[in-house]
């Protein structure tokens, strides 16, 4: 039987909730923070979950995957892949801003640089703390194959920022395809990327150019999007989420079966094929799915998130969203390079092959999350304004993140 927390620990936590709940405003759409809170809490959970390194002669870590020896987790993938979800909130969140800030009268300019910079400012921030430590870490004896590994951890979720920056300056033009086409405005966006994987993975793939898949990168993450902003203006009802829940999960369900795509949503080394970079009709099949699922729960998430208890959490992570997604793979690299000094440390630094090193990596888990606390108790600062930063402080954060993009993309 679990023992309860002894009262003078409740009585902070219980004012917080009380005073959340508080300040939160009646017209407040609970069931979209709450699915925004999910689809965030995913990739941290992913990338700790299914990412693990193996440690050389030299003690340099290396990024691995247990997806390599463990095909069978491939459908926990299709579980915590939840950036569907996350583009579907994104474009619903959009659209009602936008219309909120033309009815105060603000230019379309305008309210995108505000959506931008919130966007922008975490990233410069996590960059450059990331180009000063490097040199740090190097004087205290971290080989450098462990700082490229690194590197490439913190650069792994920050294409998404990019990605979605792009798509959100797109805003305007989704909306009006919505109000002419409702949610059939994200058809095309799909029928695009089954043209691009037939191409590549059909019977001309061998003529076709490397790079043809990257013409899936808007269209494939843009779907969801449309499909947000089609719900947004109200163009996207029962009917049409019911056909994007079973549509979606047929086609999920015959193009692994029939036309063999690869079973994991995310990259595993050794592959020749990957669902998710750029994005594969299989993930558009996965985002259909999850967002038919997501309207259509809608009202019972929103009443569950009536709950004090259940809505302070979602309120937190969503206040902290920029945050969570740039620093989240620091906080497991934190725990991993001084175990790496101690040599094999089951579910940090030994190869993630074994049933042990799953269920050592879980009790891992915890220290993740408290690491990615106390650090984002340091870097949230970076997703509010920067207001009271010179303009020679900005350019020394900017020549800094110049400097770690150089590194983290090998090109120093």
């Amino acid at each position: 039987m679990a023992t309860p927390l002894p009262a003078p620990l409740l009585a902070p936590v219980r004012k917080a909730v009380r005073t959340i709940e508080g300040r939160t405003p009646a017209h407040r759409d609970r069931a979209i923070d709450g699915l925004r809170a999910l689809a965030l809490l995913a990739v941290p959970t992913g990338h700790w979950l299914l990412g693990g390194f193996t440690l050389d002669g030299d003690g340099a870590l290396h990024n691995a995957s247990p997806l390599s020896s463990f095909a069978a987790l491939a459908p926990a993938s299709w579980v915590l892949q939840m950036l569907g979800i996350f583009f579907l909130v994104g474009g619903y969140a959009s659209v009602l801003s936008f219309h909120r800030a033309a009815g105060r009268g603000e230019s379309t300019g305008h309210w995108l640089r505000a959506r931008l910079a919130r966007l922008g400012r975490p990233v410069l921030g996590v960059t450059a703390v990331w180009a000063a430590l490097i040199p740090v870490l190097s004087a205290c004896g971290v080989p450098e194959p462990t700082l490229r590994t690194g590197a490439t951890l913190v650069i792994q979720p920050l294409w998404f920022v990019g990605v979605y920056a792009g798509i959100t300056a797109l805003t305007p033009y989704c909306v009006r395809a919505a109000r002419r086409m409702g949610a059939w405005a994200a058809a095309p966006l799909l029928a695009a990327v089954a043209v691009v994987d037939f191409l590549r993975y059909g019977p001309y793939a061998d003529a076709m150019p490397s790079w043809l898949s990257l013409l899936n990168l808007l269209p494939g993450w843009m779907f969801a999007y449309q499909l947000g902003v089609s719900w947004g203006e109200k163009r996207l009802g029962r009917r049409a989420a019911w056909t994007l829940l079973l549509g979606g999960t047929a086609l999920f369900a015959a193009l692994l079966l029939f036309f063999h795509y690869p079973t994991s949503m995310v990259g595993v080394p050794g592959q020749d094929r990957t669902n998710s970079h750029p994005p594969s009709l299989l993930v558009l099949a996965l985002a259909a799915a999850q967002s038919g699922a997501a309207v259509l729960l809608r009202d019972r998430i929103a009443r569950l998130l009536r709950r004090p208890a259940l809505w302070a959490p979602v309120v937190v992570v969503n206040l902290c969203a920029m945050t969570v997604l740039c620093w989240h793979q620091t906080a497991m690299f934190s725990a991993a390079v001084p175990a790496s000094f101690a040599g094999a440390v089951p579910g940090l630094t030994t190869a993630p092959d074994t049933a042990g090193w799953i269920l050592a990596r879980l009790a891992w888990l915890p220290v993740f999350a408290v690491a990615l606390v106390l650090i984002g108790r340091v870097t949230r600062r970076f997703e509010a304004p920067w207001t009271g930063m010179t303009a020679a402080r900005r350019a020394v954060a900017g020549t800094l993140a110049a400097a770690f993009a150089v590194f983290a993309l090998g090109l120093a």
